[in-house]
């Protein structure tokens, strides 16, 4: 049964009760449903290429929120000189390509071009300002756009406090979009940042080459703000891709709890495994829902709460009690009508993904509420609850938009 064959919005949440209370699932069928959903959505790949110490790992950290150490332990081996990061690692919104062996003469960009070809991608070049020698950095940025000149570049200058004069922060506003750099830049700096961006010649292909200058540090190196030139970071991002990392890896504005923005990438993550796994042509609800109960368990051991028989029936009750089969129908109907821009034979599929996609990440929404409620030993309001649902699905759908785009086209 697929979500758009779905003739009662009931059998839903009895498919759901059940896998949460008497998980059924054969494991083995489901790792191999998830396999063949994440061909058919893979995760975006952002290829850092960089030095040793160039601040490959401080980006990942400023764009995740994962602490440096999670990010170092939870590297892979994927190609003979580079290895992956995964985020969240349970549910991967975004793959991060660490380049280990730039620099040395044995280097060959080859697996690595051949690794990213197929996945949605942006290419990020960093470099540490005051190490003047990137040439090994530039000759592969120029290997990589013969093979792919429609990849876009986004080159990231890092370490700029290195170069400030003594007892000197920030400059504020940040400065370095600017051609040619202001005065207000420090000399040394303004000059080590133009002999990078000089030193680089003329690339293939016409895709766009974007400079950031940022200064990520750690609260207690001193500088305010420790993620200086982040917004500029993001922008950057942002309008070099369309896969709309910004919202899915941070939320909206107003998500400043580290809990609750670590329950959003979680809750992203899943969704869009959730619609992969809604694509598939075979695919029933029982795999959605067993992808959801993971959600709701993970989100349950971030929050510290309880996840026993007691505990669920109390959620489900609040949240599935009161939305008719048919109200429930409309929500979706509007939310996905929304994401998709036509009509015709791959509706069906469309449909599948993005239901299953919008329900999880309301259905997470939801649960991030619930636990707050009980965390802070406060009531749980049901009305809230499910007005927080029915408003998250729609906000689900539009953040899956840019990732089912193109897809079933």
């Amino acid at each position: 049964m697929k979500l758009n064959d779905l003739k009662n919005w009931a059998d839903y949440w009895e498919r759901l009760r059940a896998e949460l209370l008497e998980p059924r699932v054969d494991e083995k069928l489901l790792q191999t449903s998830l396999r063949e959903a994440r061909v058919r959505m893979p995760v975006p790949v952002l290829w850092l290429l960089g030095k040793t110490q160039a601040g490959k790992t401080s980006i990942i950290r400023a764009l995740t929120g994962s602490e440096a150490a999670e990010i170092g332990n939870g590297f892979q081996p994927c190609t003979r000189s580079s290895r992956f990061y995964d985020f969240p690692a349970d549910a991967p919104v975004v793959r991060f390509l660490d380049t280990r062996g730039l620099g040395e003469v044995s280097y060959d960009p080859d697996d690595d071009i051949h690794y990213c070809e197929s996945q949605a991608h942006l290419l990020m070049a960093v470099m540490k300002v005051a190490d003047i020698n990137q040439a090994a950095v530039f000759d592969v940025l120029h290997t990589v756009r013969q093979h792919h000149p429609e990849w876009p570049l986004l080159i990231v200058q890092t370490g700029l406090h290195e170069l400030y004069p003594r007892e000197s922060g920030h400059v504020q506003p940040w400065p370095y979009a600017d051609e040619p750099l202001p005065e207000i830049v420090p000399v040394d700096l303004r000059r080590a940042l133009q002999a990078q961006r000089s030193a680089m010649k003329p690339l293939p292909g016409f895709a766009p080459v974007r400079w950031v200058a940022v200064d990520l540090t750690l609260p207690e190196d001193g500088f305010e703000p420790p993620d200086y030139g982040m917004e500029a970071l993001w922008q950057a991002i942002e309008s070099m891709s369309s896969l709309g990392l910004q919202n899915q890896l941070s939320g909206d504005k107003e998500i400043h709890d580290l809990y609750a923005r670590t329950a959003h990438q979680h809750i992203v993550g899943y969704a869009l495994t959730a619609a992969g796994l809604g694509a598939l042509p075979v695919v029933d609800l029982v795999a959605v829902s067993a992808i959801q109960a993971k959600l709701l368990h993970s989100l349950a051991i971030l929050y510290g709460q309880r996840w026993d028989k007691s505990t669920i029936t109390e959620f489900l009750g609040l949240v599935g009690v009161g939305i008719a089969s048919g109200y429930l129908t409309r929500m979706v109907s509007r939310a996905v009508a929304k994401v998709i821009p036509f009509w015709g034979q791959t509706v069906g599929a469309v449909w599948s993904a993005s239901s299953s996609g919008a329900t999880t990440y309301a259905l997470g929404k939801a649960a991030v509420y619930f636990f707050v409620r009980r965390k802070d030993g406060l009531n749980v309001d049901p009305e809230s609850l499910r007005r927080i649902y029915a408003e998250e699905l729609e906000r689900g759908a539009s953040i899956l938009k840019d990732r089912l785009r193109g897809k079933f086209e």
